[in-house]
């Protein structure tokens, strides 16, 4: 989790990126929010996430954030990267879903919108998320 000195806001100088005191490059930093249900393989994805090494992206477990009337919510993993590196590794969920049991699901939050993708709608649903990315 970022703890509250720490703020998830990318700074720039000299056309480089920081964020989490990590250097992302020249490129413009985006990002993209993952929650799964059941909460339980939060771990898990945070861990496949990693051992895939996509390069330039980062992965951080945060709180989420309750919507309205809601009193509480379930932490995300927020992955940050510039767009190849980002839409690099969205690209790795299927092979993490199709290795997990059937009921297991991520909804990508990205600029607002909210996508879930599950060994069921893989194949539909990557197109869509992908060009969202790219956009």
């Amino acid at each position: 989790m970022i703890d509250s000195e720490e703020k998830a806001v990318p700074s720039v100088s000299a056309g480089v990126t920081r964020m989490w005191g990590v250097t992302m490059g020249a490129e413009e930093i985006h990002s993209v929010e993952l929650a799964v249900s059941p909460q339980g393989e939060l771990s898990s994805l945070q861990k496949w996430l990693a051992m895939a090494s996509v390069p330039g992206v980062e992965v951080r477990q945060l709180s989420g954030t309750p919507g309205p009337g809601e009193q509480g919510a379930l932490d995300v993993l927020s992955v940050l990267a510039a767009s190849t590196g980002l839409v690099t590794a969205i690209k790795i969920l299927p092979q993490y879903l199709r290795a997990k049991r059937s009921d297991v699901s991520i909804t990508v939050s990205v600029r607002g919108k909210k996508i879930t993708v599950d060994a069921r709608n893989i194949e539909e649903v990557m197109p869509v998320l992908e060009r969202l990315l790219d956009d």
